[in-house]
């Protein structure tokens, strides 16, 4: 499955507004994406809750994760965004 490297830009990381406008965005998707830290299981990025389970913190590296590119590219550029801004 195609991953890509993102650092988490959100001012205090994945917590639950980031989180929830990457799980909306991820569920309105017609393919699966997955969001993980390198090295841990990855969790699947259309929940909120499981994205907040990651603890991601500011200037963290995750890998996000599809079969679809386009999807993978719309979720990455979501993480790389300050959501809190």
């Amino acid at each position: 499955m195609p991953t890509k490297s993102v650092v988490v830009g959100s001012a205090v990381g994945l917590h639950a507004r980031p989180a929830a406008i990457i799980s909306e965005a991820a569920a309105d998707l017609d393919h699966e994406v997955l969001i993980g830290v390198p090295g841990d299981e990855p969790v699947d990025a259309s929940s909120a809750l499981l994205i907040m389970t990651l603890g991601a913190a500011k200037g963290d590296t995750v890998e996000v994760s599809s079969e679809d590119q386009a999807a993978l590219d719309a979720i990455a550029a979501l993480v790389e965004k300050d959501l809190d801004a």
